[in-house]
């Protein structure tokens, strides 16, 4: 018998023998995954799990902090790679990290508050005169997590999700970090994501937590605590940059943070088996507006591990049996809400929550996008800095349970201004000032808002908002001292510049429909004093008391109080003025005015600015004459230039987004547009007046900026700037 052949037999009677038979095959090593923080960064985790799933890498247990946390969580609650992906592309991620509720979801008078006080600094007096512990509450990425862990609120551990996990948090309290796996998996993801100074602390067991990042971002340790025999960890932390970064502050404080989490980091990694470092040096944590292109670096980097980690790859079959066996974890909750319970307020505004979302909610199953439009919106009425949501199971199905955090800053709250609006240190009307509102003095609902605006145009104001039961009427007492400057013309020459001040009081009985407009009917009784200021001191004075009639409306359906991308805003105003200092009988006026942004493209928007005013048949008194001039209102031309018994204007233009930083930065446009428009007395002899305007703005933490130029067709030209309300 050839030899060959020989060996071939002895070698197949060998493997075939009991002896051989018996021996066990070892078992494969339990594989610990491993996300690091980091922002958007984090996104290409999606990236390596598509990978992992696609060549059947197993995932007995998972850790994560921050972002990573997120990721972690998601992929622990049984989702898979793909629907992951899916998830967080679909997010609008500018809104998820808004600092409050888009100003379209926010309540009539908190819309009017980010109107008139555009600087974005939330400030109260509940403690004396102090701020929130966090710029970003988080409501918004709370009800994104509260979505994505729905199914597993009230879980004795974390080990009982589909995939074992585990987040890290930092303790302030005892500068510590803090492996959270138990309690609210909401709460827990929130701790580990609560970047100092942006997001709010947690408080938790009596700790307080914020970012993990601080002390363990690449969380190993945790990994191994739950029997991890093989370690992935994907580190997607920002590396540290060269000389040229500590060229200016910012680079520096930037390097400095780095080197003090770096070392963590370095000990961290060196309990992983295996490291996956995506290429994301084009990208920094702000970039959710990359997640696609960051998902793919993820993806590449692990491909780049391939011949490490395929020796992990299981085989088809007991691939499918892993999978099987972490589905078979997954949790399945009924969706019927049989009581809504609350959590983290007083009785009395618990007892109202409570009744206010089971009438929408109770006896029915959750409707999840319509209860977080309905949480967004009663956070948008200014008294809660975040509501959440979970489902607690119950033998008849679940319990709606709403985590509310009240403002710890106040009431009363502070909201701040500056105004500015000039062409030159001789044309400059500045001021500054501060809008009090104290609530509930009158019972639920009612508010007394008081403001003090002081500089070139002083204004001391006081309105007590009172409801009147449950169908959004109310009634408004209010007072007024005003004193501005107004210029008059002879000609295109500016001969005077007078004072107009007036003191008064008036009461106003109205309705409001909640978020997008108020209708409001109501009596004023002021006393006028209009003279001159700087100019001849023979030229006549106007003084005298004024009363009037009057009804106001005003929609506000716009996205943005200060540079719109889209909606219509209009206001309007009918006088009866029974009697005031020049008009010799009682007469009519209407005043309306109106913006339109509709979007062109992702960043780009056209616009349209309408006004016009008609005091009908009769002749005003010089109080009440209209005016045209200054920025936005023919901006080639000065201030009151142009005054009238009637006027119009409207304007076309177009504003497009050239940069942006992530909320509370703001961001920058370019625009252009044109005015047309005319204050006169006759119809029959009107003027038409144009101005072509092009610059810059900008949204800002101080309010929304403009500098631009204008230019009028037969040669007038101006360098307009703006600061507080544009539009």
């Amino acid at each position: 018998m050839p030899f060959a052949r020989f060996f071939r037999l002895v070698l197949f009677s060998f493997l075939i023998s009991p002896a051989f038979a018996q021996q066990p095959i070892p078992p494969r090593p339990k594989v610990g995954l491993v996300l690091s923080g980091g922002g958007a960064r984090g996104l290409a985790h999606v990236g390596v799990l598509l990978w992992m799933e696609e060549h059947h890498i197993p995932v007995d247990y998972i850790a994560g902090t921050s972002m990573g946390a997120l990721v972690a969580a998601f992929y622990a609650t049984g989702a898979t790679a793909p629907d992951i992906r899916q998830f967080v592309e679909e997010i609008d991620w500018d809104d998820v990290l808004l600092s409050e509720p888009p100003y379209d979801q926010l309540s009539y008078r908190r819309k009017e508050d980010h109107r008139d006080y555009q600087v974005d600094i939330p400030l109260g007096l509940a403690h004396g005169l102090s701020a929130p512990n966090g710029f970003n509450p988080g409501h918004g990425v709370g009800l994104l997590l509260d979505r994505i862990v729905l199914n597993y609120s009230g879980l004795p551990t974390f080990d009982d999700l589909p995939i074992p996990f585990r987040c890290v948090a930092t303790d302030l309290l005892q500068a510590r970090p803090v492996t959270l796996q138990d309690g609210s998996l909401t709460e827990a993801l929130r701790a580990s994501m609560a970047v100092p100074g942006v997001f709010t602390p947690v408080e938790r067991n009596g700790t307080v937590l914020a970012d993990g990042g601080l002390m363990d971002n690449i969380p190993t340790d945790a990994a191994q605590t739950m029997g991890a025999q093989l370690i992935i960890a994907v580190d997607v932390g920002t590396p540290l940059g060269d000389k040229s970064r500590l060229d200016s502050i910012s680079g520096v404080l930037s390097q400095t943070l780095d080197v003090m989490t770096i070392d963590n980091d370095r000990r961290s990694l060196r309990l992983a088996d295996i490291v996956v470092t995506p290429d994301l040096e084009r990208y920094s944590v702000a970039d959710y507006d990359q997640a696609h292109a960051i998902i793919d670096l993820g993806y590449q980097a692990a491909a780049q591990r391939a011949a490490v980690l395929s020796k992990f790859s299981l085989p088809d079959d007991q691939w499918q049996q892993h999978l099987a066996a972490r589905y078979a974890r997954k949790r399945a909750v009924a969706e019927t809400v049989e009581a809504v319970t609350v959590t983290g307020t007083d009785q009395a505004d618990a007892r109202r929550l409570r009744k206010r979302i089971a009438k929408r909610y109770a006896g029915r199953e959750l409707d999840t996008p319509h209860l977080e439009t309905d949480l967004t919106r009663i956070v948008g009425e200014g008294r809660f800095d975040s509501l959440g949501y979970e489902l607690l199971p119950t033998a008849g199905g679940s319990d709606l349970q709403i985590r509310a955090q009240q403002k710890t800053y106040g009431p009363p709250f502070i909201n701040l201004a500056v105004n500015i609006n000039g062409s030159g240190v001789g044309d400059v009307d500045a001021a500054a000032g501060v809008r009090i509102t104290a609530m509930d003095i009158g019972g639920h609902g009612s508010e007394w808002r008081s403001d003090v605006l002081l500089g070139a145009s002083d204004l001391v104001a006081s309105e007590f908002y009172q409801p009147l039961g449950t169908r959004h009427l109310f009634v408004a007492p209010s007072g007024f001292f005003l004193d501005r400057a107004r210029n008059v013309f002879e000609g295109e020459t500016r001969i005077a510049e007078y004072r107009d001040r007036r003191y008064g009081a008036g009461f106003d009985l109205g309705i409001d429909s909640g978020r997008r407009s108020q209708i409001r009917f109501g009596y004023q009784l002021f006393n006028a004093d209009l003279r001159v200021f700087i100019g001849e001191p023979t030229l006549p004075a106007v003084v005298g008391n004024t009363g009037q009639f009057r009804l106001a409306a005003t929609f506000d359906g716009q996205d943005n109080p200060g540079v719109p991308s889209r909606g219509f805003r209009v206001t309007a105003e009918l006088l009866h003025i029974i009697h005031a200092p020049g008009a010799s009988e009682s007469f009519q006026q209407l005043d309306v005015r109106s913006s339109t942004f509709i979007p062109l493209g992702a960043k780009g928007s056209l616009f349209m600015i309408d006004s016009a005013g008609t005091t009908f048949r009769q002749t005003p008194g010089p109080l009440q004459l209209f005016s045209l001039g200054g920025p936005f209102h023919l901006g080639a031309y000065t201030p009151d230039e142009f005054l009238g018994n009637h006027f119009f204007l409207a304007a076309l233009g177009y504003r497009r987004e050239i940069y942006g930083l992530p909320d509370p930065l703001g961001k920058l446009y370019a625009g252009g547009w044109y005015e047309a428009g005319s204050a006169f007395n006759d119809p029959n002899h009107l003027l038409v007046r144009g101005t072509f305007n092009a610059g810059l703005f900008a949204e800002t933490i101080v309010g929304p900026m403009a500098l631009f130029a204008s230019v009028s067709p037969t040669g007038q030209a101006r360098i307009n700037f703006s600061l507080g309300r544009l539009f």
